[in-house]
């Protein structure tokens, strides 16, 4: 294994490590088990209902990105691959992804690179949802942002931010334009293939099902973390916040392997900009992040016994 692929393993998980410390500094290990131990569990059976719905649906909305190309995969071995998926990311980050196109490629003979493909256009269509939702939070919450700016900056050093930002872009995309080599020409071919892809979503057969998958999963992402709040007692957050803390959980999740150690600490984070308490804000990530994780962790397991022996006329 190379230098390189060494180091984008290992130091997730030492990233991780020291965000576990970093966590349990700001609640202790007793405190925590108690607010585990007090939780209302229908409420995270219910966020974990929601979240095993977006598996079912990201699996069946495959199916639309490779009817296409000539393939019609069994929804069992779509569904397994996809918790499979999940569950190799929770050691190796992104490495899912090759392991969810290998899946199909041993059961069900779809070229590799062809499923991978579909696979690339999938996250296309996921980044383009959780900018939109990013957007949808600005919005919703823009005089809550706008007063939290004023009251730490002042609107001169405010305009020369939004001047300075502005600039940058400018600069920015005029460099990204004019790139013929290194890295300029990277990120240009990047958006290139992000703005062809999205392109290639409205040019396909079933696109409004596509559509229409792509938004319930991620509705039930946002309901998995809204549904779970109930489940500690006077937890009192306003739909504004979750909305901020899902965005601040999902980063965490891409930024570390399963946002171990970063999840607690990053939804926390994000709670604490609306005045919500520290100790069971903490112990809320802890919850959730918990919960996420067991789930992938049984169901990805079982998927992975369970795959040969669903295939083993194969």
């Amino acid at each position: 294994m190379s230098l390189k692929k060494i180091i984008k393993t290992v130091l997730p998980l030492a990233l991780g490590g020291f965000l576990v410390w970093y966590s349990l500094s700001k609640v202790s290990i007793e405190t925590l088990v108690q607010y585990f131990k007090n939780a209302n569990y229908w409420w995270i059976v219910l966020g974990l209902f929601f979240g095993v719905l977006s598996h079912l649906s990201r699996a069946y909305r495959w199916k639309f990105l490779l009817e296409p190309l000539g393939y019609k995969p069994d929804f069992g071995n779509s569904t397994m691959a996809v918790l499979v998926a999940y569950l190799v990311n929770l050691t190796i980050p992104r490495a899912g992804e090759v392991f969810r196109a290998t899946v199909m490629t041993t059961y069900e003979e779809i070229p590799f690179e062809k499923g991978f493909g579909t696979i690339v256009a999938e996250r296309i269509a996921d980044l383009i949802m959780m900018l939109l939702i990013i957007s949808i939070t600005l919005f919703v919450q823009f005089d809550f942002i706008y007063e939290l700016l004023t009251k730490n900056f002042s609107p001169t050093k405010i305009l020369i931010l939004l001047a300075t930002l502005v600039v940058g872009i400018l600069i920015f995309v005029r460099f990204v334009k004019k790139a013929t080599d290194g890295f300029g020409l990277k990120i240009k071919n990047f958006i290139t293939g992000l703005i062809e892809g999205a392109m290639s979503i409205f040019k396909m057969k079933n696109k409004w099902a596509f559509i229409f998958h792509t938004v319930f999963i991620w509705l039930m992402y946002v309901a998995m973390f809204w549904a779970t709040v109930p489940a500690i007692e006077n937890f009192n957050v306003p739909f504004g916040a979750v909305l901020v803390g899902f965005i601040a959980g999902g980063f965490s999740i891409a930024a570390t392997n399963g946002g171990i150690g970063l999840y607690p600490v990053a939804v926390a984070g994000a709670f604490a900009l609306f005045n919500i308490s520290e100790e069971p804000a903490n112990a809320f990530g802890w919850i959730m992040w918990t919960a996420q994780t067991a789930m992938i962790i049984i169901f990805g397991g079982l998927s992975f016994l369970f795959l040969p022996l669903y295939n083993k006329n194969k």
